[in-house]
């Protein structure tokens, strides 16, 4: 009972409290605003890089037309019409994007990209093993196995 008498009068108190109270610790105030701000100068001075998260492409490999799509937590799934091709997971590194097939032992293999494409867009892509392809990115489809 007594707790509860004291949660009351506490309550009160902070209901006729109109003045806002200044932080308790105004170190941790200014480190977050330090966060902040080096956080911002890292993304400035990087550069975008684009995420293929929840996108789908379009593109020839191997006398194929393929559709891929790459879901929100890095799952991609190509297909050729009815034909399942190739799935695996996808991950930035180093500012490329990198793909590893679940189907082969290739390992990771790594794509350079445009910085920013939107739906529609198109451009000529490399991989790290000298591989080129012109993409094109299209509605995301997503896909299932």
């Amino acid at each position: 009972m007594k707790k509860l008498i004291l949660l009351g009068a506490v309550a009160m108190l902070a209901a006729c409290n109109t003045k806002e109270a200044p932080p308790a610790n105004n170190a941790v105030v200014a480190d977050d605003m330090n966060v902040a701000a080096d956080a911002n100068a890292v993304v400035a001075t990087a550069g975008p890089v684009m995420t293929l998260l929840g996108s789908s492409w379009e593109f020839t490999r191997e006398g194929k037309p393929i559709q891929e799509s790459i879901d929100s937590n890095g799952n991609y799934i190509a297909v050729s019409g009815a034909e399942h091709i190739d799935h695996g997971t996808y991950a930035q590194v180093d500012g490329k994007q990198c793909f590893t097939s679940a189907m082969t032992k290739e390992g990771q293999i790594c794509w350079t990209a445009p910085a920013q494409m939107e739906v529609g867009g198109s451009a000529d892509i490399t991989s790290d093993k000298g591989e080129k392809l012109t993409v094109k990115r299209v509605a995301y489809v997503p896909r299932k196995m």
